[in-house]
């Protein structure tokens, strides 16, 4: 309020006028010993002096340099790697015939995002790819895979917990597969699906699941390595999150005779609920810029010569950033804004969720 000069705290009242010797405008807190309160006056200039809050020398403004000198080498570096590219990309995407060598470029266009959508023509060019195989393979892996993973991991978890002998000796083996090489697994699972593989002797089966599969049988052992792969890390983080349970709460279940099926659903899930955010969060992101499991499992995008069976959005990005890079930023842009809209209403949804 620009003219007022009375401010009141609890039962005192003071004129802004006789404490700061007409010096009206600023915001300051002030401590009363005697009254045991807080004074706080405002107005509108800033004070140069620095004041005291229970007798302790407020030096916050002071220091703010140092905690921006400290952030400074993180802020650079996001400046550099994140910040920067993610502008580039979306003026790029907009960019009509940029080249990727020499940086040229004929104006400005929307064309691009209709081009890859395939809803219009660029030099008498309709890509179709996008539509037709890259949304539909990487919503069909990211809500499948997603949450199967979220379910066997917490299952394992529980599992592992329980097992007091050998634990770490567990923890170990169920975590080797998050820091083996990505192509090694793949070429293991090509190994195993092939049509003369163990999946087949084990089932007695003749089925081709990988090289010359068609597109729904090769999704079958895509998800399971998917699954499997991501199942480490997902497993560690609720393993934590088990380890600090208050085990009160379990022991009143006992006592009450309570399912385990029910402790699970009304004890164990809600306690884990923030480390379950987290893990949707981050495997929402992960899912849906799946690349590597497509190189290493099939060698490509798809399961045969010429084939897009198996192409994702990020598939379509990197198979376009040489040749086509207008095309890759504007598919780039799209799957940010999708990311983006998943990842802010799993927050959203969180809010009446997730019990900290």
């Amino acid at each position: 309020m620009e003219n007022q000069n009375i401010v009141r705290s609890e039962d005192k009242t003071l004129n802004m006028n006789q404490v700061f010797d007409g010096r009206k405008d600023s915001y300051v807190s002030q401590y009363d010993e005697k009254k045991d309160v807080i004074v706080h006056f405002v107005s509108r200039k800033k004070l140069k002096e620095k004041f005291k809050v229970g007798g302790v020398l407020d030096n916050e403004q002071s220091n703010n340099w140092k905690a921006w000198l400290y952030l400074a080498p993180v802020l650079i570096l996001m400046a550099i790697f994140l910040i920067y590219p993610l502008i580039n990309t979306i003026v790029i995407s907009f960019m009509s015939n940029y080249n990727y060598v020499t940086g040229d470029f004929d104006g400005f266009t929307f064309d691009n995002f209709g081009a890859i959508l395939g809803l219009s023509d660029i030099n008498g060019f309709r890509d179709n790819r996008l539509i037709d195989y890259g949304f539909a393979n990487t919503f069909i892996l990211t809500f499948v895979t997603v949450p199967l993973s979220l379910i066997i991991a917490l299952l394992i978890a529980v599992l592992l917990n329980s097992i007091k002998w050998f634990q770490k000796v567990y923890q170990i083996v169920f975590f080797l597969p998050y820091v083996t090489n990505t192509i090694a697994i793949g070429m293991v699972f090509s190994v195993l699906f092939d049509r003369q593989g163990i999946i087949n002797f084990i089932f007695g089966s003749d089925i081709t699941w990988i090289y010359g599969a068609d597109r729904w049988t090769a999704m079958v052992p895509l998800c399971i390595y998917i699954i499997w792969s991501s199942l480490p890390f997902k497993i560690l983080i609720l393993l934590s999150g088990l380890q600090g349970i208050d085990k009160q709460y379990y022991q009143a279940a006992k006592i009450d005779s309570t399912p385990k099926w029910r402790v699970l659903l009304r004890i164990t899930v809600p306690a884990l609920s923030p480390q379950i955010l987290y893990l949707m969060v981050t495997s929402f992101i992960g899912a849906f810029k799946e690349y590597s499991s497509i190189v290493a499992l099939f060698n490509g995008p798809g399961t045969s010569t010429g084939s897009y069976n198996m192409y994702t959005i990020v598939y379509y990005i990197y198979d376009n950033l040489n040749t086509n890079t207008s095309f890759a930023a504007a598919a780039a842009v799209i799957l940010f804004i999708i990311i983006l809209i998943f990842t802010f209403l799993q927050l959203w949804v969180s809010k009446k969720r997730v019990y900290y």
